[in-house]
């Protein structure tokens, strides 16, 4: 049978040198978390609440938004920011449930690799948006004509 040491009693084994990815880990989720709950519904606010809500998201209002280096920004911190924490919440489920280490290894080397593969590709859309790509002003109308006959 094994014994249970009494909570304050002085630890018996050595702690691992460096630094304590598991509470860094931790912090980061509390501050994500919060951060995210502001852009979110900052997003939201924005795309369903001003103008004229959910009937005027089209191609034009995310041009628009893309134009803007601030909405660049908000919606890249918010991408990267979600994209991090969703995978370290994996992370943890796969170190809580998966005991094989060599499987454990390999999935939380997979979800790394997908939400980095995610965050370069998703961080290349904002900031590389071109609503103007393509546009031939023979057949367009609307505010995208007004945006790219603009540009030259």
């Amino acid at each position: 049978m094994t014994a249970i040491a009494e909570p304050r009693a002085p630890r018996t084994t050595a702690r691992r040198s460096g630094p304590n990815l598991e509470k860094w880990g931790w912090i980061y989720m509390r501050v994500s978390g919060v951060l995210l709950i502001v852009l979110i519904f900052g997003h939201l606010f924005v795309n369903l609440m001003l103008g004229e809500g959910i009937h005027g998201i089209d191609f034009a209002f995310v041009a628009g938004k893309f134009a803007s280096p601030f909405w660049q920004w908000w919606d890249a911190l918010m991408l990267w920011l979600a994209l991090i924490h969703g995978a370290n919440g994996m992370r943890t489920i796969v170190n809580d449930y998966v005991t094989h280490q060599g499987t454990r290894r390999v999935l939380v080397w997979a979800l790394w690799l997908a939400a980095a593969f995610l965050i370069v590709l998703g961080t290349l859309v904002v900031f590389t948006f071109d609503p103007c790509l393509g546009f031939d002003p023979e057949t367009a109308s609307g505010v995208i004509t007004d945006i790219c006959s603009a540009q030259g």
